[in-house]
């Protein structure tokens, strides 16, 4: 449990930072548990604002929820147009655990910025297959992660939530999952 700690306040130095907002374990293996503990501790100490973990199927997810002094603050785990997740979300809201996509964009797989179904959603209402993609997660309250680098792509995501998406939309998006993972 040292260790871990440890590993909290490393990062927080090199960040310059007393404190940090959220803190996730990343993946059920090892002493999972132990760390857990750890991240628990530090949230209160007041050192992390939130926890939560990455990666934990509702079995273990479940696990953790039930048989620990706190349950998951967040579960990220991959959420994007092919790979919806939505039988986990209704898992991690029982829980009151929030669910945070990560690869939204699938990292382009699957050819999801020529996608039809989502060209058409954008063409619509004059946005981005990328603005469309992030405004359904969000409808659906979905936390999303949406890297990039470019700042132009930055604002452009960040001008998502100047538009809403209809039942129609949504359910047009629905169609694309094919209720399997694009990475593991």
């Amino acid at each position: 449990m040292k260790k871990q700690k440890k590993s909290v306040y490393k990062s927080m130095e090199r960040l310059g930072v007393d404190y940090l907002d959220l803190m996730l374990l990343h993946q059920p293996f090892g002493d999972y548990y132990g760390a857990y503990h750890a991240l628990e501790d530090l949230y209160e100490e007041g050192v992390l604002r939130a926890i939560g973990v990455s990666n934990f199927y509702p079995d273990r997810l479940a696990d953790m929820a039930s048989f620990n002094k706190i349950v998951p603050h967040v579960n990220q785990v991959e959420v994007n147009p092919f790979f919806q997740q939505v039988a986990a979300q209704d898992n991690m809201k029982d829980y009151g655990v929030q669910i945070e996509a990560w690869a939204p964009f699938a990292e382009g797989k699957n050819d999801l910025f020529q996608n039809e179904v989502l060209a058409k959603i954008a063409a619509k209402h004059n946005r981005s297959i990328a603005q469309v993609i992030i405004r359904c997660l969000t409808a659906r309250d979905v936390v999303t992660l949406a890297k990039s680098s470019k700042k132009e792509r930055m604002i452009e995501n960040l001008n998502s939530f100047e538009f809403t998406l209809d039942a129609e939309d949504l359910a047009a998006i629905a169609t694309l999952d094919t209720g399997r993972s694009l990475f593991i």
